[in-house]
């Protein structure tokens, strides 16, 4: 791995983390006591990548790959396991079949 590398998934670590601390953690439990699904939070997350990680840009994703995916769902993942599991499910079961099976 160059330091290139590991300097950007510093700085996607870090950047999701600033993202969950200030817009998830102090919710957490106020969603989960509501049985609230944030949905503003959702396009929030969209408008930063990460619904779209593994997205080329050209679709107007980040264009990133599996260590920058890992990286954005493990940050969420530490502040709620149920955000964490969601952006997962959109990444990798929503967005991940349309790429590979849809078409222009």
């Amino acid at each position: 791995m160059t330091v290139e590398v590991i300097d950007n998934l510093q700085m996607i670590k870090e950047s999701v983390r600033d993202f969950a601390e200030a817009h998830i953690r102090p919710h957490v439990m106020e969603w989960d006591e509501a049985q609230h699904f944030p949905m503003d939070l959702f396009h929030r997350m969209g408008e930063h990548g990460f619904l779209g990680v593994l997205v080329p840009e050209a679709y107007g994703g980040a264009g990133l790959g599996y260590q920058e995916y890992v990286t954005v769902i493990a940050e969420i993942a530490k502040v709620c396991g149920s955000i964490g599991l969601s952006v997962a499910a959109h990444n990798s079961l929503c967005t991940n079949h349309i790429l590979q099976f849809g078409n222009e």
